[in-house]
């Protein structure tokens, strides 16, 4: 599975015609080399207010966040390494701290540093593993095994995914923005 693959978007002319506005990778990815198979695609974005007509304009390269705000959606791909692929000798917790931080606004400052992978957003997320299995883990340390075809309904819960396989896994994600009450 290509860690970019192909986006399609189409979008409309000011007369209403419908049109292909790009085909081609999204461009919003984060590798980082130091930690091999691991990547986050950003895919599409949409904030509360936004119509899809006109539709020309690709909104990912502008978000501010990949967490969206009430009424917002995020789709995004995430590749999980596998459990026995570790770090390089390159690796440096700190530079990828700051790159997620850079590179992933929103999602980073929801990650725990005390508890590596836990985190909690304002969102209702649709999740559906593509390939590769996943452990889902909640807060109370209660766990699900997920395969491929699976999907997760994640309600803004505190939770953490563990590759614990022998392989990547791909999963895709749409998060959309809700208040927490």
């Amino acid at each position: 599975m290509p860690v970019n693959p192909r986006r399609v978007v189409t979008g409309h002319t000011p007369e209403g015609k419908s049109v292909f506005v790009s085909d081609g990778p999204s461009p919003r990815a984060m590798r980082y080399d130091a930690l091999p198979d691991f990547a986050i695609l950003g895919v599409w974005a949409t904030d509360c207010g936004m119509t899809a007509v006109p539709g020309s304009d690709d909104p990912t390269p502008a978000m501010t966040t990949f967490v969206p705000g009430e009424g917002g959606t995020r789709f995004t791909i995430t590749v999980f390494p596998p459990a026995n692929v570790m770090p390089t000798a390159a690796f440096d917790a700190d530079e990828l701290d700051r790159k997620m931080h850079a590179e992933l606004p929103g999602l980073a400052e929801a990650m725990e540093k005390d508890n590596p992978g836990m985190h909690t957003t304002d969102t209702v997320d649709y999740d559906i593993i593509i390939s590769g299995e996943l452990v889902l883990e909640l807060d109370d340390g209660e766990r699900r095994h997920l395969k491929a075809g699976d999907i997760v309904i994640q309600n803004g819960t505190r939770h953490a995914w563990r590759n614990v396989a022998n392989e990547p896994c791909v999963m895709y994600s749409v998060l959309v923005g809700c208040p927490r009450v």
